[in-house]
């Protein structure tokens, strides 16, 4: 008997799985993760050989996946899979709790944003503070530094500076000074990608800015250079008006990609206006 309600349960669980892994699939565009278009598709989405080029795989053994079949998918495979299919934090451990695998560290760049780094976020209060990655991902940020650039409003897979920059006027509405610090944001980026260059979601990322930004286009053309410097930026906020801030990165270890980004007042006024907000 108890066998019996084993088999049942990992065959539901399959099922589940197979039926979650199609849904992320077809909400992705070839072009969000840097394949061509080949015209109109039958399904919406990644086609299944496309997810199993992208993730390393065999195709015929991801397709036995998404068919629920009784196979084994190592942690490997399953965080190639997620990468690939964009998935979130809570996604990528539904799926892990799918297959029934014991889910790793969410990343090695995300796995800094540990309790005690958000308790440090907390602590810089009033002033904005966020956490990157080298691919300029927000990973965590403060009230504040959400007060200032509305990021809850944003989707968790759209949360890229670089792309918001880019792609979304609300957000370049608020960075008062953006014309003149364009080139360097793209400097920078480029430089470091060169430790990254042959990984799909840094190329996935420069082919969606080059299609959606033709200033983005002009600019990654000139092939310029440049390292992460702490300077003053300008932003217009829609309540507060203009705010000036000095901001300052700290790396969290001497090879590590992750930053710590804080933004303290450039000017008096600027103060008055965050311990007011």
């Amino acid at each position: 008997m108890t066998s019996t309600v084993a088999v049942s349960t990992e065959e539901i669980r399959r099922r589940e799985l197979a039926s979650f892994l199609r849904s992320r699939r077809e909400r992705i565009s070839p072009e969000q993760v840097g394949l061509p278009s080949s015209g109109r598709r039958r399904t919406p989405g990644l086609r299944r050989e496309e997810v199993a080029q992208l993730a390393g795989v065999g195709v015929t053994w991801y397709t036995w996946l998404e068919q629920g079949r009784d196979i084994h998918a190592s942690e490997q495979v399953l965080n190639a899979i997620a990468r690939t299919l964009r998935l979130d934090p809570y996604e990528r451990s539904h799926l892990y709790t799918l297959a029934g695998v014991p889910e790793p560290p969410i990343q090695k760049e995300c796995g800094v944003v540990t309790p005690q780094v958000r308790a440090i976020l907390d602590q810089l209060e009033p002033f904005p503070a966020a956490v990157q990655n080298a691919r300029t991902d927000i990973l965590a940020y403060n009230a504040t530094y959400d007060w200032l650039m509305d990021v809850d409003s944003i989707p968790f897979e759209e949360r890229n500076s670089l792309l918001l920059c880019f792609t979304n006027p609300r957000w370049r509405s608020r960075l008062r000074d953006w014309a003149d610090g364009m080139p360097r944001t793209v400097a920078q980026f480029r430089a470091s990608m060169a430790e990254h260059i042959a990984e799909p979601s840094w190329k996935a990322l420069v082919k969606r800015l080059r299609q959606e930004s033709p200033e983005f286009e002009a600019v990654w053309n000139q092939h310029d250079v440049q390292p992460m410097r702490n300077l003053t930026k300008v932003f217009m906020h829609p309540e507060a008006g203009l705010l000036s801030f000095d901001y300052t990165h700290l790396w969290f270890g001497r090879h590590s990609e992750v930053r710590l980004t804080t933004y303290t007042p450039a000017d008096s006024e600027t103060a008055e206006k965050i311990a007011a907000r």
